[in-house]
């Protein structure tokens, strides 16, 4: 019984104590950062003799965590999760490598299921995933990028990152000056982000740097969805004009279905023209059916083409990093 009080006692001095610990840092548990200058930590990290372009591009990657009822982050022990990841890295990574070294962080990317969450609820995840983004960046800037160029690109959540990255970083001159540009697929770009971050400009032709490039495909009659509730702002992938001018599908040079090792599945030029709609701002795409691209995860509606966003304008995208970087290092 002495034995038994004792650990009682014990137990519930420990207990005050880290009450005592939270409410001094905030009464909020501390989350352990994840120590980027391991290269365990990274998908991509070209060292020494591995960087052989002028210019970089530091990418983040879409969300390929599920979730569960308990768990809304991704655990960067859970290798099978990892394996996902990287695949999803691969499957964009072709488009950006031939003409750039290319870094692509692990990070605790909140899970699809916290984005049919309340946002008080769901926060602390993105923040979490965030807190990752923005710490392998500044690892990224202070050891490996040696004064070089770089691109930002993402895809979905990626992006999603990536904007606040450069809300809460590039009022630096010193960093607009190295971005040759930031592709930020598949989330939205709203006015009142311009609005709140004047230097935060959007591309307004298929040559412009220091600028983001942004578009959200989704057919004809969509009047909402999870990434872009009612408007956002982007740019034609295939004319590079901000305006409703329609692109035929034979300025399409080539829709671009990858595996998860980046290889070529299917290739299909002219697939699709497409249109930015005046009002919500997204990419109508005018020459393919929803029954043809399914949205594959209940999360999105038919109609939303959101899984398909680089994959449609592969090509197109491809040749104008390639510009954008000409342009830039000229």
């Amino acid at each position: 019984m002495k034995t038994r009080i004792n650990r009682s006692a014990t137990a519930m001095l420990l207990a005050v104590v880290l009450v005592i610990c939270l409410c001094l840092s905030g009464c909020a548990p501390q989350v352990v950062g994840v120590d980027y200058s391991k290269a365990e930590n990274w998908a991509y990290l070209p060292l020494n003799e591995n960087i052989t372009k002028d210019c970089d591009v530091f990418f983040v990657a879409p969300t390929v965590y599920l979730g569960t009822a308990d768990a809304h982050s991704m655990d960067l022990g859970d290798e099978e999760t990892k394996a996902q990841f990287l695949g999803a890295t691969n499957m964009e990574k072709g488009l950006y490598d031939g003409d750039t070294n290319f870094f692509a962080p692990y990070y605790r990317q909140a899970a699809l299921n916290a984005y049919t969450m309340e946002d008080t609820a769901a926060a602390p995840y993105f923040d979490v995933a965030y807190a990752d983004v923005a710490t392998a960046f500044d690892r990224y800037l202070k050891d490996y990028n040696q004064g070089r160029p770089f691109i930002l690109a993402g895809f979905s959540q990626g992006s999603e990152m990536l904007l606040r990255l450069m809300a809460e970083k590039f009022d630096d001159p010193t960093l607009n000056d190295q971005l040759v540009a930031a592709y930020l697929i598949g989330w939205r770009v709203t006015p009142e982000d311009l609005n709140n971050y004047p230097f935060l400009k959007m591309a307004q032709h298929s040559g412009d740097t220091g600028v983001i490039i942004s578009f959200n495909s989704e057919a004809e009659g969509i009047q909402s969805s999870l990434i872009v509730p009612d408007q956002t702002l982007g740019i034609n992938p295939l004319n590079w004009k901000t305006d409703s001018t329609p692109a035929a599908a034979s300025e399409n040079k080539g829709a671009v279905f990858t595996d998860y090792t980046g290889g070529i599945v299917k290739e299909v030029p002219n697939l699709t023209g497409a249109y930015l709609d005046p009002v919500r701002g997204t990419l109508r795409v005018s020459d393919v059916t929803p029954a043809d691209f399914p949205p594959v995860l209940d999360i999105f509606q038919e109609g939303v083409y959101h899984l398909y966003d680089y994959q449609f304008f592969y090509r197109n995208l491809q040749e104008n990093v390639k510009e954008r970087i000409g342009n830039y290092l000229s």
